[in-house]
């Protein structure tokens, strides 16, 4: 079924650097909005057809989780993935597989809607810091359900779970996309304040809307989901994934490349352009296509006052989390100096301490801040991938250094960008996957 099966974790990418990117290439569907996705069709016994869906590591894995469960996943095409959820023999998520991937917490909601109990493991993931599950719980309990935390996490609604207000206590993404999983099903009017609203939250709220759900106010912090007494099949098609054409501009900036990725959701993509443009990358938008005109010169943009601006993620329309490595990478390359503040997640920005090895002028203040001084000459050097993200910004690092960068674990990468070293070989990049 996998095409990524023959990848291992233990494969590296062997980079030529200097080389000006130059093509068109098309975004994979969005990886976040795609493992919700999976786990919204077990709110159903029928067909859900996802097309557009990255044939990635992560994705790869959540489908297993569904064959374990005993529904019927299959690849119908490339691209296209066939979910049927008939009879599920268990609603006990298997402990191995769920080690894997974080995204398996997004089984708790539908599997809790739809049978009343599931037991859900640790997740894995990535480690980039705390990441608390504490939201989705507390959520669960809002509409009636009760936890018990064991070495793992059972979740039981003995009478149903029931339409009520529920304000997380963060805007989770995750937490929300399971909050939502689990009203769509239950009687009455649910309330859900303070959800997170990125693109991904919203492709969920439409694909089950087109299942029959009814949800009001998608695109805000603000939900009103009326339960339903069931759900039907459907087919979906996943959105073009934000963060990896905010990696292919980075790239191509860095690089002094011309690139234009196409099929491009203008919308989705406000607060990213304008976090680039603090770090002198322009791009020109003509309808869905996106162009990053070759040989810029990156200047970052200072404050009022000749101050050093600061570039911060936060909750959606913000400049996204996922983006502050990918950010990292290219202010290396841009004249001046800029401070990065990664708030949510405390080992996010420990990478760069690769970046520096290359000759990068990074200092780390402390793990959610780190400044950045450019442009640097950076030497190809033998890293490892920390985590997907991190992944990308060394990938970036290396097809801008002299020399050779050698990156191992490029499993990591393979979780969130599908083919990478194909699609950027197309490009006019030099890397190769070289397996161990």
């Amino acid at each position: 079924m996998s095409t990524v099966a023959s990848r291992t974790v233990s494969d590296h990418f062997v980079i030529e650097g200097g080389r000006p990117l130059a093509g068109t290439i098309a975004p994979e569907g969005n990886k976040n909005a795609a493992l919700p996705a999976i786990a919204a069709a077990l709110l159903t016994g029928e067909e859900v057809r996802l097309t557009n869906v990255p044939r990635i590591r992560d994705v790869e894995i959540m489908a297993e989780i569904v064959a374990d469960l005993g529904g019927e996943v299959s690849w119908v095409a490339q691209n296209e993935l066939r979910i049927v959820a008939g009879d599920l023999r268990s609603s006990t998520l298997n402990r191995a597989l769920c080690q894997r991937i974080r995204a398996s917490i997004l089984f708790a909601g539908p599997l809790l809607a739809r049978c009343g109990t599931v037991v859900v493991p640790p997740p894995g993931g990535d480690v980039i810091g705390r990441r608390r599950l504490d939201t989705h719980f507390l959520a669960f309990e809002a509409l009636g359900a009760s936890v018990v935390v064991d070495r793992g996490y059972a979740i039981d609604a003995p009478n149903g779970l029931k339409g009520a207000e529920v304000f997380l206590d963060e805007p989770s993404v995750t937490g929300s996309e399971n909050a939502i999983m689990a009203a769509v099903l239950a009687p009455g009017r649910t309330c859900l304040l303070n959800a997170a609203c990125e693109p991904h939250v919203q492709d969920l709220c439409r694909m089950l809307v087109s299942m029959g759900a009814s949800i009001d106010g998608i695109g805000s912090n603000m939900l009103h989901i009326e339960g339903v007494a069931r759900l039907h099949g459907t087919t979906h098609r996943i959105g073009p994934d934000y963060i990896e054409i905010a990696s292919f501009v980075g790239l191509a900036a860095v690089t002094g490349g011309d690139v234009t990725v196409s099929g491009v959701e203008p919308n989705d993509l406000r607060a990213i352009l304008h976090g680039f443009r603090r770090l002198g990358v322009h791009t020109e938008l003509v309808g869905s296509d996106l162009r990053v005109p070759p040989g810029q010169e990156l200047v970052i943009a200072n404050d009022m006052g000749d101050q050093i601006p600061k570039l911060e993620d936060g909750p959606w329309p913000q400049f996204p989390a996922d983006l502050t490595s990918i950010a990292v990478a290219v202010a290396t390359q841009a004249r001046g100096t800029v401070l990065i503040y990664e708030k949510m997640f405390e080992n996010r920005l420990v990478f760069t301490d690769k970046l520096v090895t290359m000759g990068a002028r990074i200092v780390l203040c402390d793990p959610h801040r780190c400044v950045i001084t450019g442009p640097a000459r950076l030497i190809g050097e033998r890293v490892e991938s920390p985590d997907i993200r991190a992944g990308m910004a060394m990938l970036i690092a290396g097809l801008c250094a002299d020399g050779t960068t050698v990156i191992g674990n490029v499993g990591q990468i393979d979780r969130g960008y599908e083919r990478i070293d194909e699609r950027l070989r197309a490009l006019g990049a030099a890397i190769e996957r070289v397996s161990a």
